[in-house]
């Protein structure tokens, strides 16, 4: 019978795939229901998971297209990796590149209860991995960074496809870069303040020097801010309107604030 495959928002299931215990009827049932929904929905395998069972069977096909029933599947050896590009039901209209292992071993389960192995490679063993993965409740998510997972999940909320820069991150790594300009400036202008009790010109003057070289260090990551940053923006093609425009300001402000402090320090300590 052609089951209604799960999809995204619905969960999947907070638990891990049961184990089959009995090799039955209803073991049958749901593996006849496997392979009549892999055929009306022309996919080349689905996890029990996916149609709402929690046993623990898979059911793929093979290079000439024939079904091979998985049952209690354990992944034992691995070598390899490769990125691919992935698409999964469970996220309808949505791709991601994924990475995992090129070649596989696996032991598992027939429907009769017998013990089998199985040694796959390419796009079988990616396959394989994939349905595995519903076993334990997950999908190809689960494989990303936390920055492709936070994207990802945006491209959800915005109804989007993962490939589409529709929407505007609000962090970037080009932030990172700013923290330390601002970690830098704050401890110039602190060796300012600290300036302001010392009375030795010998020693102002060296201080003076040393803000000198602060400067420089500041504006040579003002620099590379600026052109990381419009580089990172345009990784963003919808950030045009919402964050580029943000980064000449940026960097002027971080100008302002140096010229400031040293502006201080050329009254203070220099002269």
């Amino acid at each position: 019978m052609v089951k209604e495959i799960i999809q995204y928002p619905t969960p999947l299931s907070v638990e891990y795939g049961v184990d089959v215990r009995f090799f039955n009827e209803e073991l049958f049932s749901l593996i006849d229901d496997l392979k009549d929904t892999i055929t009306q929905n022309n996919l080349e395998g689905l996890s029990a998971f996916q149609i709402g069972s929690y046993f623990n069977v898979i059911v793929v096909k093979d290079e000439n297209g024939e079904f091979i029933e998985i049952i209690n599947p354990r992944l034992i050896s691995h070598s390899g990796r490769t990125t691919t590009e992935e698409s999964t039901l469970y996220y309808p209209g949505h791709t991601a590149q994924i990475t995992r292992h090129e070649n596989i071993s696996v032991v598992y389960q027939n429907r009769e209860g017998e013990n089998k192995s199985l040694k796959a490679t390419g796009s079988l063993a990616i396959l394989i991995q994939r349905k595995i993965d519903y076993t334990f409740g997950a999908t190809f998510i689960q494989k990303m960074s936390k920055e492709e997972k936070e994207i990802f999940e945006k491209r959800l909320e915005y109804g989007a496809d993962v490939g589409n820069a529709d929407y505007c991150p609000t962090t970037f790594k080009r932030d990172k870069i700013v923290f330390g300009i601002n970690i830098l400036i704050i401890l110039m202008a602190l060796v300012f303040i600290a300036s302001l009790f010392i009375e030795d010109k010998i020693v102002l003057h060296s201080i003076y020097n040393g803000m000198l070289y602060g400067s420089a260090a500041v504006i040579g990551l003002d620099i590379v801010y600026f052109f990381y940053a419009q580089y990172e923006a345009k990784q963003q093609s919808s950030c045009s309107s919402c964050q580029i425009g943000n980064i000449m300001a940026t960097a002027a402000i971080v100008l302002l604030k140096l010229g400031v402090v040293m502006t201080l320090a050329y009254f203070f300590i220099y002269k």
